[in-house]
């Protein structure tokens, strides 16, 4: 089977073509198809399998690995076998988000996109534009035998999202390729050639549950906060639904001595700002009405505080029955413990005005039968400040008679001052836009630096279409700019040659 009529079977298998008649076709007919099966991280077998089903259609060769990257490689365009590999790369998980009534399964399930033509985006869901946007452009351009083009190779990791985890895995032996094009950014006209390095820090708090029989309970929900993404958002002063609800129980614990933590549930993934975040209290009894005035008190110096970054921000109560409860000595320690852990910017970037340099995101709190558990998710361009604070949530932790344990570390991506890729990829976006692109670094994440570590003399750049709230139900891909942006990567390929 040839590319168009791959193109084509893979559109017509979608029960509704909601991004029908969007261009570039080719491009939304597989992102289309690979949002129709669940492909959130840790769970990427079936949209893996895609992928190399797609290559066994084309008679591509191909290499799935055990922990589901893929790899395609197609051969130059006749009279073009000479030219150096270029490396696409993309992966193909997604964090998987929705709001509170959403009864989609996101384990078992695909999305419901929507669009009116300028945007795409999923009903009561993330849409996972990033990064299948990237792994759609990758197949259409394997897919046309009309381009122009040098050897590719086509890199799609898994658990990008979960600590690079596909990346780190990633068997690169066999790849010829030295310069990459990443497409994991999430502004067009801009041009990534740095990244944060970053780590996960995962804290336990211990602490058991007891008979709270007698006392007056009460559930507490901090709410419409706007999240984000923990690199690309975590500048922009947002409120934390975990922050914000250790200080809120900080501050009860003030007015309300004896009282006892029941629950605690926020956030679902350590590099997502925490948008909700649920809580219950046991009080001695007769403390209900003055708790609730408390309450009512407290939402509106959140309202005040956050005005302009989380206008929509509510904290609420509502008598809950709870049945056990830390002790009250023990949840004095977990809520300063709390208080006192880092969150948000720690350090400006003096290198690139503007720009993160060392942050934490204290993504998911949830009280178990265990204890607390905190989940972290750390970023710095300078190793020895990432370092720093994962030395300091050991302390805090240490404080409280708690442990860390330290996963998923990774290197930052160096600024490379020379590089005829980069003059390249810059010099078709001029000649395209008539507009100079941007050239930064990111305090995200990217896998460009372990990439980096594993092929000797790599270069590289990261770019993408226009996405907007990424990791959030909010996110949406700009159609236009996807238009603009496969255009680019086809003639960069066109120029490679």
């Amino acid at each position: 089977m040839g590319g168009a009529e791959t193109a084509a079977a893979w559109e017509r298998s979608i029960k509704m073509a909601v991004l029908k008649g969007l261009k570039p076709e080719k491009v939304f007919a597989y992102f289309e198809k690979l949002c129709s099966v669940p492909h959130g991280s840790g769970n990427t077998k079936i949209i893996s399998d895609l992928c190399v089903d797609f290559a066994k259609e084309l008679g591509l060769k191909y290499r799935q690995e055990p922990c589901n990257n893929v790899v395609i490689w197609k051969p130059a365009s006749p009279g073009h076998e000479s030219a150096e590999p270029i490396i696409l790369q993309g992966h193909i998980d997604m964090v998987c988000a929705k709001i509170d009534d959403c009864t989609k399964d996101m384990t078992r399930e695909g999305l419901d996109l929507m669009t009116d033509g300028e945007w795409v985006w999923a009903d009561k869901t993330s849409l996972g534009g990033d990064n299948c946007i990237a792994v759609a452009m990758i197949l259409a351009i394997l897919s046309d035998d009309t381009l122009v083009h040098p050897p590719i190779e086509a890199v799609f990791t898994v658990d990008e999202e979960v600590g690079m985890d596909g990346a780190f895995a990633l068997d690169c032996s066999d790849l010829k390729g030295k310069k990459l094009l990443n497409l994991d950014s999430e502004l067009e006209g801009v041009f990534t050639v740095s990244c944060a390095g970053g780590m996960r820090s995962d804290c336990l708090l211990p602490a058991a549950l007891t008979d709270a029989a007698g006392m007056e309970g009460f559930g507490i929900t901090v709410a419409g906060l706007r999240g984000g993404h923990s690199g690309a958002d975590i500048h922009l002063g947002r409120g934390s639904g975990n922050r914000l609800m250790g200080r809120v129980l900080a501050t009860a614990l003030e007015k309300f001595p004896g009282l006892r933590l029941a629950a605690f549930s926020g956030g679902q993934f350590d590099n997502v700002i925490c948008s909700r975040c649920d809580a219950a209290v046991a009080l001695p009894k007769g403390s209900g009405r003055a708790f609730e005035a408390f309450i009512r008190e407290f939402e509106g110096v959140l309202k005040n505080e956050y005005a302009v970054t989380d206008p929509d921000v509510t904290l609420t109560c509502a008598a809950a029955e709870t049945a056990k409860a830390v002790s009250a000595e023990r949840t004095v320690t977990l809520v300063q413990a709390l208080t006192a852990m880092p969150q948000g910017v720690e350090a400006m970037d003096t290198d690139f005005p503007g720009l993160v340099q060392t942050s934490l995101n204290m993504g998911v709190v949830k009280l178990g039968g265990d204890g607390l558990h905190i989940a972290f998710s750390i970023r710095s361009s300078i190793a020895s400040r990432k370092l720093m604070l994962a030395q300091r949530v050991r302390a805090v932790a240490a404080l409280a008679g708690g442990t860390v344990a330290e996963r998923g570390v990774y290197p930052g991506w160096q600024y490379k001052r020379e590089s005829q890729f980069r003059d390249t990829l810059l010099a078709a976006y001029k000649d395209l836009t008539g507009k100079d692109g941007v050239v930064e670094a990111t305090h995200g994440g990217l896998e460009c630096g372990l990439l980096m570590e594993k092929i000797p003399g790599l270069d590289a750049v990261s770019m993408g279409p226009e996405l907007h709230d990424v990791h959030s139900v909010r996110e949406r891909l700009s159609v236009p700019s996807t238009e603009r942006t496969y255009e680019l990567v086809c003639e960069l390929l066109r120029r490679s040659c």
